[in-house]
């Protein structure tokens, strides 16, 4: 293959660590006037445009953008495929709400030609708001996370998924059983993880819907491949907190349930957490494992508040989700901006500099691939995204007023969504255009 390699000018910002473990200006690196270089899908240089554009051949081809930020793409690591269709359902808490309208909206999915029209949506959907990867639950047929890497592979996304294990507690016509999802599964796993940039999650729902059998077996499977994801759910509403005691009497609460079947560990990623205590924030630190804070969805369904000081106390990695479609909206920055107010609401603190690194490093490293996504440095996946600070009117009105780049990134935060969201690449190539 011929040697590609393009420049994109514009200010560039993006994360170097977390501002919780090393002070707000060490978190980020920002160009006023940046230039990042990229070759065959690989960010090759990073700086200020005055100090590289002379090292430059005179031919390389430069994309100038004039009141505009780059950074890099963002990491959604809790979101479900097969609830596009029901986004903002009126009136119910987790469970009434998953009976009443989630698993009628999963059954439509054993439907491949159903499936794929959602995947296309769906992928469109994240990428026209600036997402890059996602951590996605399909529904429990096969051909839900069939459809979803099909259409990823194409674009030659970063993209994490599994098919749901749920053999109780749930409608029949939505239900496998611990051979079956195990089955499927292997046979998921053997198609499509570690296919070019795809990965593939062990996905029981949630403890209430997989019985002892099947919870053993999603743990046999992370023992069988390495590199394997989990990602499930934990904690998000107190009925369901109580339910799973009642389930499972003879484990000492919900994440010991967890843990007894072996599915804490580094590639770990539990959905909410909204009422863990201190003893389920260190013992998911000290697997390794990571949370996913959803705070428009957990304020949609009445779930609760995340507490992330206790998760920073325990140096808990937290990612960011959407929860689409418990969450209202595929855009990360407006999951922000509710993030935003979920601390406030708690008398706390959530820098704009935190915020990206929630949706960005943060997410990479509740993932493992900060060595692949979340950052811009030299050698990592060329996956950024342009915002527009003229997006609307008033974005652009308002960033006028900004002093700095703090004042405007939380503006972007507060005010931005799908619109803001220039242009989306990934791995280079351009995948989405305003």
């Amino acid at each position: 293959m011929p040697l590609t390699r393009k420049a994109y000018r514009a200010a560039i910002l993006h994360s170097l660590a977390d501002p919780a473990e090393v002070g707000v200006d060490a978190s980020y690196e920002y160009f006023e006037d940046g230039l990042l270089v990229i070759e065959n899908g690989r960010i090759s240089a990073l700086g200020h445009a005055g100090d590289l554009l002379p090292s430059l051949p005179a031919d390389i081809d430069i994309t100038h953008y004039q009141d505009a930020l780059i950074t890099p793409g963002l990491i959604d690591t809790h979101i479900h495929l097969p609830q596009t269709g029901m986004v903002g359902a009126y009136g119910e808490q987790l469970l009434d709400w998953l009976n009443t309208y989630t698993f009628p909206c999963e059954s439509q999915f054993a439907d491949k030609a159903h499936a794929e029209e959602v995947a296309d949506i769906f992928i469109k959907e994240l990428l026209r708001n600036g997402t890059t990867t996602a951590l996605v639950f399909g529904s429990v047929h096969p051909q839900s996370v069939n459809a979803f890497f099909e259409a990823a592979e194409k674009l030659d996304l970063r993209m994490i998924a599994g098919k749901v294990m749920m053999d109780r507690n749930a409608p029949d016509y939505l239900t496998d059983t611990a051979e079956s999802g195990y089955q499927q599964s292997k046979a998921l796993i053997e198609r499509w993880h570690g296919k070019g940039r795809l990965h593939y999650a062990v996905t029981p729902r949630f403890a209430p819907t997989s019985t002892p059998e099947q919870l053993a077996r999603a743990g046999q499977l992370l023992g069988e491949y390495p590199d394997l994801y989990m990602q499930t759910h934990i904690s998000e509403n107190k009925q369901e907190v109580e339910w799973v005691k009642a389930l499972f009497p003879e484990r000492n609460g919900y994440l010991d349930v967890y843990d007894h079947y072996k599915l804490l560990g580094e590639r770990s990623v539990f959905a909410h957490g909204v009422h863990l205590c201190d003893d389920e924030c260190a013992r998911l630190a000290e697997t390794g494992s990571a949370v996913a804070f959803c705070p428009t969805s957990n304020l949609f369904l009445g779930s609760g508040l995340f507490n992330l000081p206790m998760a920073e106390k325990h140096k808990l990695n937290v990612g960011l989700g959407t929860d689409v479609g418990g969450g209202t909206s595929f855009s990360l920055l407006q999951t922000l901006n509710e993030a935003y107010k979920v601390m406030q609401l708690q008398g706390a603190r959530l820098s704009p500099f935190k915020s990206l690194y929630l949706a960005t490093l943060g997410g990479a490293r509740a993932l493992r691939l900060e060595d692949k996504i979340g950052t811009l440095q030299p050698g990592t996946d060329a996956d950024f995204i342009v915002l527009d600070y003229n997006a609307t009117p008033l974005l652009s009105y308002r960033l006028k007023q900004a002093n700095n780049i703090a004042e405007t990134l939380f503006v972007l935060m507060t005010l931005g969504d799908d619109r803001t969201v220039l242009q989306t690449y990934a791995a280079g190539n351009r995948v989405h255009q305003r």
